[in-house]
């Protein structure tokens, strides 16, 4: 969670930042819009997070790490909760 706090407070803004901790930056921004896009997904379909691990399959602490922005789901977690949240998982590689 610090990582997300860190994250927040630079709203942003990457500018003189070494290029590890840049990395570490853009690791943190990326937890967090996973987790903002299963949490708003799941309220939206109005389920609680034991039911969606339950779909899944997964240890409902293990859904609340992602929520949370922590953790690191495996791509075998990723598209069976996707499959929960009734969406598809889809992974890509794009030009920088």
């Amino acid at each position: 969670m610090a990582a997300h706090r860190r994250w927040k407070m630079r709203q942003g803004n990457t500018d003189g930042l070494s290029p590890e901790m840049r990395r570490a930056y853009e690791d943190a921004r990326r937890a967090y819009e996973l987790a903002e896009a299963v949490r708003a997904r799941r309220l939206e379909l109005g389920l609680t997070q034991t039911e969606v691990a339950r779909r899944a399959g997964i240890p409902q602490p293990s859904l609340s790490r992602i929520e949370g922005g922590g953790g690191t789901p495996t791509i075998a977690t990723l598209d069976r909760l996707a499959e929960a949240l009734g969406l598809t998982f889809i992974a890509r590689f794009e030009a920088m």
